[in-house]
C-alpha cells in the first residue's frame, strides 16, 4: 500500500487594500482542487493562507476613508472570507499578517539574520515626493525600465522583462501620488545580503519541485549579479517596527512570506497535524502556490530567508498565469474587471471552479475566461451530459422500481472497464493536470450515456432489466460525481444525499451501490442563460462608468505657460513594426506634414496589432527632445490614453491635414 503524504499548502496572500477579483481566484480555486484531491485519497493537508495587511497602500487607502488601517484590514478579511467560503474554497486557517504571531517571527528572522551576517545597513538616496512629505515605496514610483526600456514599470521589478532594481534607477521616474518628479534624499536602510545565498540557490533550485519555465528563469537570474534586498520602509507606514528601530519598518514583501509560518503556528495552537514542520523536512512537504510575477521573490528571497534564519525551505513552489476575460487583460473600463461578488449575483460559483479547471495544467500559461465558450462547456458537458445522465436513470428507477437500486449491475464487465480509467484521472489530479482531468472525465460521461442510448431502458418493458440498466447508469453517475468532488464540492454534497450516503469517500467511486434505496432525483445544476451573461456584463459596464467618475482626480495643476511650451501636431502613422526584444513597443514612422516623417516608439505593442495601426490619424507631441533608446531614438511622442491599465491611442479626424496644429 502507497504510503500516505503529509503536505502543508500555502496560496499567496491576497491584499487587504481591495476585493477579491476573479484573477485572483485562479490561484486560490487551482490550490484548493488540489488540497481537496490530496485529502480525499487520505493524505494528511493542511491548507493555509492570510491577508497581506501592511504597506503604504493601506495606510494610504484607510486615510482617505477617514478609518484607521487596522479597521480597514479587519474589515477587507471578512470580505476577503466571505467571497472565498462562497467559491467553496477551505483553508485549514486563514489568517493576517498584521497578527502578533507574525511579529514575532519577523523580530526573531530578522535577529537571526543579523546574527549571521546577513543583514546589513546602507545609506541610501530614495525618491522623496516634497508634497507629499513622505519617502515613495516602490509601487509608488513608475518609469522606464533600467533593463529593456519598457515604459510605465514600478520602482523594484519590471513586469515586462521581471528584472528587479533599486527605484533610482528608473529612467524618468515620476510619483504615483503627486504625479511630479520625485526628489532623492539620503536615508539608511537595513538590507538582506541576498548575494550570501547564491551558491545555495543554485543547488535548491536543482534539487526542488520547480516549472522548467520557472528553473530556467532562476537559472537566468543566478547567472547575473544578485543584488542586496533593501528590507526596510520610512515612516510613515503601516507595518512592524524593526527591532530597536523608531522610524524604520519591515517592507511589506519581508513581512508577507513570515505570514505562511506564523498562520501555521497559529493553526497549530489546536490542531497537531504537521508540527514542526517549517523545521524539520522529514515531518512531511511543503508547497506554495503563486502566481508567475511573484516568482523572483519566492524563489530567489524566501528560501534565502529560511536558509538564513535555520528553517527548512519549500520542496515545491507552482506558478500559474494571468486571466484574461473574452481575450482582454481584465480592465473596469472595458467591463471585463470582474470582482467574486459581482460574479455570484449571476453565475453559480461551481461553473466557474469547472470551467477554471478544464483550462488549468501544470504550466505557466495564461487562460482566458470566454463567456461563449463558458456558457457552451457548462450547458453541454455539465449539464446537457453529466446532469442528464443522473436525471434520465432516476427517472427511470422512479418509474419502475420506487427509486430502489438493483441487486447487481446490468453489466459487471462494462462498469469494471468503466471505473479503471479514474486512475488516469488521479494522476492528472496528482500532477495538477485539471484540464486533462477534466477531459477525461467528460470522456468518461460520454461512456456513461452511450450505454444508456444502447440499452434504451425507455423501451423495455422488462422491469428487473430497467432497474439493473437504471442502476448502472445512476452508479456511473455516482463515480463521476466522487471523481469531480476537488472541483465540485458542492455537486458531491448533493450526490451523497440522493444517494443516502453520509460517508462518501474516494475509494467509492471504485464499487457500485446495490440493493439500496435511494432518494428522489432533484435539480442538482441549471443551463445557464445568455441572460445572465448579458446581465453580469451590463452590471460591470454600468459599475466602470460611475467608478470612473470617482476614480478621475486631477493628479496636479500645472502653469498655462508651461502646458502652451507643449506642441500638438496631427499625424498620420505610415509604418508600424514589431521590435525584436521589445515586449511593450512598436516602431511607427508616423508623417507631420510639413515636419516630414518621424521615428517614434510607443508602448502599445500589448494593445495593438502594428498592421491595424497604419493609416491611422494621431495627436503626435513634436518637440519633445530626442530621446535615445536601445531599439533607436524616438522623435515625438503619439498621444494615448490609459485606462484602467488598458492603453488606447487617440485618434484625430481622417479630414484633418498632416501636420495640422492642435490647439
Amino acid at each position: 500500500m502507497k504510503a500516505k503524504k503529509k503536505i502543508l499548502v500555502t496560496s499567496a496572500l491576497p491584499y487587504a487594500n481591495g476585493p477579491i477579483h476573479l484573477g485572483h481566484l485562479v490561484e486560490y480555486i487551482q490550490t484548493d482542487i488540489w488540497v481537496r484531491f490530496n485529502k480525499s485519497i487520505g493524505n494528511t493537508v493542511v491548507y493555509i493562507c492570510a491577508d497581506d495587511a501592511h504597506g503604504t497602500p493601506i495606510m494610504l487607502k484607510a486615510k482617505e476613508q477617514g478609518i484607521s488601517p487596522e479597521e480597514l484590514i479587519s474589515i477587507t478579511k471578512k470580505e476577503h472570507e466571505k467571497d472565498f467560503k462562497k467559491f467553496f474554497i477551505n483553508f485549514d486557517k486563514y489568517s493576517s499578517t498584521n497578527s502578533e504571531k507574525n511579529k514575532e517571527f519577523c523580530e526573531n528572522i530578522f535577529n537571526k539574520l543579523n546574527k549571521s551576517g546577513h543583514i546589513s545597513q546602507k545609506t541610501i538616496s530614495q525618491f522623496y515626493d516634497e508634497k507629499e512629505k513622505m519617502f515613495l515605496p516602490d509601487r509608488y514610483i513608475k518609469g522606464t525600465c533600467p533593463k529593456c526600456n519598457a515604459e510605465d514599470q514600478y520602482g523594484d521589478s519590471c513586469e515586462s522583462c521581471g528584472a528587479t532594481y533599486s527605484p533610482t534607477e528608473l529612467i524618468n521616474p515620476t510619483s504615483v501620488l503627486s504625479g511630479t518628479k520625485p526628489k532623492t534624499k539620503d536615508t539608511n536602510h537595513f538590507f538582506f545580503n541576498l548575494k550570501n545565498f547564491k551558491n545555495y540557490l543554485i543547488k535548491w533550485t536543482k534539487e526542488n519541485n520547480l516549472q522548467p519555465a520557472i528553473k530556467n528563469k532562476l537559472d537566468e537570474w543566478l547567472n547575473d549579479n544578485l543584488n542586496d534586498w533593501d528590507i526596510t520602509r520610512d515612516a510613515p507606514y503601516f507595518g512592524f517596527l524593526i527591532p530597536n528601530e523608531k522610524a524604520k519598518y519591515f517592507y511589506v514583501w519581508m513581512d508577507a512570506p513570515i505570514g505562511y509560518i506564523a498562520a501555521f503556528e497559529e493553526y497549530s495552537k489546536e490542531n497537531s497535524e504537521l508540527i514542526g514542520i517549517w523545521e524539520n523536512e522529514n515531518i512531511g512537504e511543503i508547497y506554495h502556490f503563486i502566481g508567475k510575477d511573484i516568482a523572483y521573490f519566492h524563489a530567489l528571497f524566501w528560501p534565502s530567508i529560511l536558509n538564513g534564519s535555520g528553517y527548512r525551505t519549500p520542496t515545491g513552489i507552482f506558478c500559474h498565469g494571468f486571466l484574461t476575460v473574452d481575450g482582454k487583460k481584465m480592465s473596469k473600463s472595458r467591463g471585463t474587471f470582474i470582482k467574486a461578488s459581482d460574479y455570484l449575483k449571476h453565475l453559480d460559483p461551481e461553473y466557474l471552479r469547472y470551467y477554471f479547471a478544464s483550462k488549468l495544467n501544470d504550466g505557466i500559461e495564461d487562460i482566458d475566461l470566454n463567456f461563449e465558450d463558458f456558457t457552451k462547456k457548462i450547458n453541454s458537458d455539465l449539464v446537457g451530459k453529466l446532469i442528464n445522465l443522473a436525471s434520465r436513470c432516476s427517472s427511470f428507477l422512479e418509474k419502475n422500481s420506487n427509486f430502489t437500486l438493483s441487486e447487481k449491475l446490468e453489466n459487471d464487465e462494462k462498469f469494471k472497464d468503466f471505473i479503471n480509467q479514474a486512475n488516469e484521472v488521479e494522476k492528472y489530479y496528482s500532477n495538477r493536470k485539471f484540464s486533462n482531468a477534466i477531459s477525461k472525465i467528460m470522456q468518461m460521461t460520454d461512456n456513461a450515456n452511450q450505454y444508456i442510448n444502447q440499452e434504451k431502458p425507455w423501451s423495455l418493458k422488462d422491469i428487473k432489466k430497467i432497474q439493473q440498466i437504471s442502476t448502472q447508469g445512476l452508479n456511473y453517475f455516482r463515480s463521476l460525481a466522487i471523481l469531480l468532488s476537488p472541483i465540485m464540492p458542492d455537486l458531491f454534497e448533493k450526490t451523497k444525499i440522493i444517494f443516502n450516503e453520509k460517508n462518501l469517500k474516494w475509494e467509492n467511486c471504485f464499487s457500485p451501490l446495490l440493493n439500496k434505496k435511494i432518494k428522489k432525483f432533484t435539480v442538482l445544476k441549471t443551463r445557464i442563460k445568455d441572460e445572465s451573461i448579458e446581465q453580469l456584463k451590463s452590471n460591470l459596464i454600468n459599475n466602470s462608468e460611475s467608478s470612473s467618475k470617482e476614480e478621475s482626480k486631477m493628479q496636479n495643476e500645472i502653469e498655462y505657460d508651461i502646458f502652451s511650451k507643449t506642441e500638438i501636431r496631427i499625424g498620420e502613422i505610415i509604418t508600424a513594426e514589431e521590435i525584436d526584444g521589445a515586449d511593450k513597443l512598436l516602431k511607427l514612422s508616423v508623417d507631420i506634414g510639413d515636419l516630414g516623417e518621424r521615428e517614434i516608439f510607443a508602448g502599445i505593442k500589448k494593445f495593438y496589432e502594428a498592421k491595424n495601426l497604419i493609416g491611422s490619424k494621431v495627436l503626435v507631441v513634436v518637440n519633445l527632445k530626442p530621446k535615445k533608446m536601445k531599439f533607436g531614438t524616438s522623435s515625438g511622442m503619439v498621444l494615448a490614453a490609459d485606462s484602467e491599465g488598458e492603453i488606447i491611442v487617440i485618434e484625430a479626424n481622417n479630414k484633418i491635414k498632416n501636420g495640422s496644429r492642435v490647439k
